[in-house]
């Protein structure tokens, strides 16, 4: 899209904004969290990275535009919370910082440790990586167990996606059982920890493999489903905002985080 089609698009989107602006302010599930205190359920943003580097790709972001989507988080006052806090909200109604939001990244590539972990502390962030355990300290451009060792211990959080990162609709029985207990065994022995997330890979997942999730000793699982996730969510199937690299990446994120949430409650938007 060039630039000039860029900005009409924009502003575009913001008359159709204003005009539907009565609506908008009328709605308790569009307003900011700081907006929202009496609301007894709260929608969060949960975004979805892959890459951070400078591969021109859809799956990389640039890491100046990470740095900029990070900064405009900080400056915009949210703040940034782990799995353990979601399950905690969805489940046992535990309370959430200001402006609650959760950053994740599926595979567990190296330049998550090396480009976006450093970001992320700038801004005093913290973030959930998926990764896939076969691939660890095995496979050229994933993370080091070393390394994951070090982010977890600065705030990071790992979860499961799984072990060999196959299309989980494509597998039998036997092999659904065997990536998703080996990932969460192998995940627990190297991070002492109780791995209680999951992410499917490639997003492809039915009722029964979510079935096989739960009963490998997983608390929810993650789509990549377009949406913002709330307490009526399906803590097995819960949404993702999928950010990619575009040609004006900052328009795209500020759209997914604000614009579309709105077209998609409207109506006007199908994920």
């Amino acid at each position: 899209m060039s630039v000039f089609k860029q900005k009409k698009y924009a502003k575009l989107i913001l008359l159709i904004m204003l005009i539907c602006l009565p609506l908008i302010l009328s709605s308790p599930k569009v307003m900011p969290v700081s907006a929202a205190e009496n609301e007894e359920d709260i929608p969060i943003t949960i975004l979805n990275y892959h890459k951070i580097d400078n591969m021109n790709i859809a799956l990389s972001v640039l890491p100046e535009d990470f740095d900029r989507q990070m900064a405009y988080l900080k400056e915009n006052g949210y703040n940034t919370i782990n799995t353990d806090q979601l399950y905690d909200y969805m489940v046992n109604g535990a309370e959430l910082p200001e402006n609650p939001i959760l950053i994740t990244f599926d595979d567990g590539y190296e330049d998550n440790y090396q480009n976006a972990y450093p970001i992320l502390k700038k801004y005093g962030f913290t973030g959930t990586i998926f990764v896939i355990t076969d691939f660890v300290s095995n496979q050229p451009n994933y993370l080091t167990w070393e390394q994951i060792k070090e982010m977890k211990a600065n705030g990071m959080d790992f979860q499961s996606h799984t072990a060999s990162h196959k299309s989980m609709t494509e597998l039998t029985e036997d092999q659904l059982k065997e990536e998703l207990t080996k990932s969460k065994q192998t995940l627990d022995a190297q991070l002492n920890q109780d791995t209680k997330f999951m992410a499917y890979p490639t997003g492809t997942y039915n009722l029964y493999i979510a079935k096989l999730v739960n009963e490998a000793g997983y608390k929810g699982a993650f789509t990549i489903k377009y949406g913002n996730v709330d307490r009526a969510s399906n803590i097995y199937a819960l949404e993702r905002v999928p950010i990619f690299h575009t040609e004006n990446t900052f328009l795209s994120f500020y759209e997914r985080m604000h614009y579309i949430p709105v077209f998609e409650r409207l109506g006007w938007y199908k994920s």
